[in-house]
């Protein structure tokens, strides 16, 4: 395994694995049994960050979410887990009601919202403090000052480690590292948002705006990874669910370029060449990127871990990721 460095301050700084494990499914469509069983296959080959958030998996069960921040805690305890592997949480888009969602009924964002919300995770993961914590979805009834002071009081006390973004627009994120560099306050170091080798398209409206999605990491959330060295990528959905490789996951609309049949292409090219499936490039190519990101994988099976820790190893050559990039 290999090792990144995520965060700035020394006290709140932590080395993790350069491939996350996703469990927004565990204890929903992935039962505890083989969750624990994914989970001790991925600590047994070094992983070492796993990302969860209080509001999965809600759209399963047609509850309110915490299932996989409680299989998370259950795990820890039953195999004595403790600050050897860092839990990523977030909050923000849990829905207040059961049958409503985030779209329409989410708890926001609010002081207030953020208690409340921290106290559970702490509870369903079984720690007292949260290793990192994002703000999983805007709230546009919320002036963005008051999470960030909110968040950057919780790391002052302790609560919190490391704190991050997901789902907001480059200039959303901004705006608030801007609030917390003018109040002396620890600000967002990790920028979680769906990127792949495939890009998402940024002209479609999405669920939460008519200007697009805010959760694709576009040419302005790059480059500004590329520009402040204090941000990490965290990239979700990396595989696309499935739809490198898999008949019935077909890719839809939102990667529909004029590019994507010759990337495609080069894709499986270089996974000839180098006896690799086409997922383990992917994951091969975004850790070793000229802007890198940690992607965070989900999987189902044990067979599905390996498939991406095995990417870790892979190297792909400075012509190979030339062609990559020209296609």
């Amino acid at each position: 395994m290999t090792y990144r460095t995520i965060g700035t301050d020394p006290a709140t700084r932590r080395e993790v694995s350069v491939l996350s494990l996703g469990a927004m499914l565990f204890g929903t469509l992935t039962d505890e049994r083989t969750a624990f069983a994914i989970l001790d296959r991925y600590v047994e080959a070094g992983g070492s960050f796993v990302d969860t958030s209080d509001n999965y998996a809600f759209w399963q069960t047609g509850s309110v979410g915490g299932e996989s921040e409680t299989v998370l805690g259950n795990w820890r305890r039953s195999r004595g887990i403790r600050d050897e592997v860092v839990i990523a949480t977030k909050l923000g888009a849990a829905p207040l009601a059961p049958g409503t969602g985030y779209v329409d009924n989410a708890e926001g964002l609010s002081a207030a919202a953020i208690r409340t919300a921290v106290a559970g995770s702490t509870k369903r993961l079984g720690t007292e403090r949260l290793d990192v914590l994002y703000a999983h979805i805007p709230d546009p009834a919320v002036e963005p000052a008051e999470t960030v002071r909110e968040f950057g009081a919780l790391v002052r006390e302790g609560t919190v480690g490391l704190l991050g973004v997901s789902n907001h627009w480059a200039w959303q994120v901004e705006r608030a590292r801007a609030t917390a560099r003018a109040e002396g306050l620890p600000g967002y170091e990790l920028l979680q948002y769906q990127h792949s080798y495939l890009r998402h398209r940024t002209d479609l409206p999405g669920q939460l705006s008519p200007d697009g999605e805010p959760g694709t990491a576009d040419g302005n959330l790059l480059s500004m990874v590329r520009a402040e060295p204090d941000l990490t990528l965290v990239a979700y959905s990396p595989l696309l669910s499935g739809g490198y490789v898999r008949a019935d996951k077909p890719l839809g609309p939102g990667h529909d370029h004029g590019s994507r049949a010759a990337r495609l292409a080069a894709l499986r090219a270089v996974a000839k060449e180098t006896g690799a499936t086409v997922n383990q490039v992917v994951l091969a190519w975004m850790i070793g990127a000229d802007v890198p990101a940690i992607p965070l994988v989900g999987a189902s099976s044990v067979a599905q871990i390996d498939e991406s820790l095995a990417a870790v190893e892979l190297a792909l050559t400075p012509d190979q990721r030339a062609r990559l990039a020209a296609a």
